[in-house]
């Protein structure tokens, strides 16, 4: 259970992290939910590798 909730509080940190980059470069920041959906995505396939 510690770990879903590492893992929200993380995406949500990675989240702000990039939009804040994002704005800073003047480029189009993405949605707070894409960062988040895109982050946990990379985080389960990355621990679905070091099963093997």
């Amino acid at each position: 259970m510690e770990g879903i909730l590492a893992l929200g509080v993380v995406s949500l940190l990675a989240a702000f992290c990039v939009r804040w980059a994002a704005t800073r470069m003047r480029l189009a920041a993405p949605t707070r939910v894409a960062v988040i959906t895109v982050f946990v995505l990379v985080v389960l396939a990355l621990y679905g590798q070091s099963l093997e």
